[in-house]
């Protein structure tokens, strides 16, 4: 009997609504062949699709005094989570599957991430320090990444032998687990064109955005939508900048709301 495979999402706050999980389960379920389980960590059932399991939040388990829970993805790293174990696919609620996700699970290799560098374009000014723009060309954007349940513990008890240590000395959760998993040679990532942004990817440069209409390149799989215009603007029309129009976007309308 074929195992499944795990697909994680988190949603906690009022952000993002149910409706954001449902509809990522059902680009997985468009585009994933293989048997698996669509799981939830979320502290707001209401409203998730029946076959979207439930659970709550990984605890952190933080020590006294440190109340900071915006690295709340690192607790996907705990040695028991749940109980749960295997392969595991981990995608954010703010992005649209728009092909087959079979290749994610089609190599041995311990971790895959997106390399950060690949959805930004790196401001040229990060030069001046070369050490510090060698460490940000390596961090891996946690939007999506693929990895084996309490294979990775030690990116979380890092983190806990002194959170007040790691929030000071990096800017975000996804530049500490990378600089964990890569102290631990298990740092690796997914060829380019599988993630892509919308914003640096599918939208024409600056003004050429007034003359082409956003579209998909060739070989992408998720469209990840990192920095502004958010997804639900996006999808609106709205491009958060001037010289960013944003014009039809039907197909990737079509990839978010069809059942």
């Amino acid at each position: 009997m074929t195992v499944p495979v795990l697909i994680l999402t988190m949603k906690w706050g009022t952000l993002y609504g149910p409706e954001y999980v449902n509809r990522l389960a059902l680009g997985v379920a468009r585009h994933l062949s293989h048997p698996h389980r669509f799981i939830c960590f979320t502290d707001d059932t209401t409203g998730l699709a029946d076959g979207i399991e439930a659970l709550p939040l990984p605890d952190m388990c933080l020590p006294g005094g440190h109340e900071d829970t915006r690295w709340r993805k690192l607790g996907l790293f705990s040695p028991n989570l749940f109980g749960l174990s295997g392969t595991a696919l981990f995608l954010d609620l703010d992005l649209i599957v728009v092909g087959s996700l079979d290749p994610f699970f089609e190599d041995d290799a311990p971790f895959r991430i997106i390399r950060d560098d690949s959805l930004f374009r790196p401001k040229p000014l990060r030069r001046i320090n070369p050490t510090r723009d060698r460490f940000l060309a390596s961090v891996g954007n946690s939007s999506v990444f693929r990895y084996e349940i309490g294979a990775h513990s030690y990116v979380l008890d890092a983190y806990l032998a002194d959170p007040a240590a790691a929030t000071t000395q990096f800017e975000i959760s996804q530049q500490f687990q990378s600089a964990q998993l890569a102290k631990h040679g298990h740092l690796a990532y997914w060829p380019e064109d599988w993630c892509v942004s919308f914003k640096n990817h599918c939208v024409p440069r600056g003004l050429r955005s007034y003359l082409s209409d956003p579209s998909l390149p060739e070989g992408a799989r998720i469209v990840v939508f990192a920095g502004e215009p958010k997804m639900h603007d996006a999808l609106s029309g709205k491009g958060s900048k001037w010289y960013r129009r944003i014009g039809d976007v039907n197909w990737l309308k079509d990839a978010w709301e069809t059942p």
